[in-house]
């Protein structure tokens, strides 16, 4: 104790019990760290096809021009799934000719929601467990301190001189549980709410874009029917 806290030591002197609990928190924290590292490029990679695509589909380019191009290639998610979706529902509908233009925008939309629903639930996979990492881990860590603690004094009341000496190190061993739920709750906590956060930001915008493209075909189909 005079030469610095030495992590490794307090937990080689541990309780078995206490170190069941840091073996699962360590798990936890490692897991967290997976998902937040891939979560970080998913909801990259949406917002930069959700950027590109836009400027695309804004270009004043022919939509059928790129619903081939889109289809062609096979979407890369996002936004290009949705737009996909929705166009070749309206297209089918439109070769059908048995529907007004009421009915045709709807099966567009109810088609361009399911593949939004699809992308989002992407997107939100495994946030569900960085939220409960980030909720249990400090009781956990705090159900090893308290085991620990347990044991610590039923050692030492066997012992017929007590002193501050006597009882840190073991108060320390038991203090380790504690600290570890605090290090694996604390960057899945952020996490869960940093993403969630962008993953609202990104459905928003899906929204959005549907509602444009609803309105963008729907003058389509005002178009085509005047001609």
């Amino acid at each position: 104790m005079n030469g610095g806290l030495n992590v490794f030591e307090l937990i080689a002197n541990s309780s078995y019990p206490v170190k069941g609990v840091l073996l699962i928190l360590m798990i936890f924290s490692f897991m967290s760290w997976v998902i937040i590292i891939r979560k970080y490029g998913q909801t990259k990679a949406a917002m930069e096809n959700a950027e590109g695509f836009e400027e695309r589909f804004w270009s004043g380019g022919d939509l059928a021009q790129l619903f081939r191009e889109v289809s062609h290639r096979g979407a890369e998610g996002g936004l290009e799934t949705i737009f996909e979706s929705g166009f070749r529902e309206f297209a089918r509908q439109r070769q059908r000719k048995t529907l007004d233009a009421r009915g045709v925008i709807e099966g567009s939309e109810r088609a361009m929601q399911v593949a939004s629903t699809r992308e989002i639930g992407v997107l939100e996979r495994s946030l569900e467990f960085l939220a409960n990492v980030g909720s249990i881990s400090p009781y956990v860590g705090l159900f090893g301190t308290v085991w620990g603690i347990m044991g610590a004094f039923q050692g030492l009341g066997d012992m017929k001189d007590v002193t501050i000496a006597v009882v840190a190190p073991h108060i320390s061993e038991a203090l380790i549980a504690t600290a570890m739920g605090l290090f694996a709750a604390i960057p899945a906590q952020w996490a869960y709410n940093r993403y969630a956060t962008k993953v609202e930001r990104i459905a928003s915008r899906y929204d959005v874009f549907q509602e444009e493209f609803s309105s963008v075909l729907q003058r389509q189909i005002q178009s085509d029917d005047a001609a």
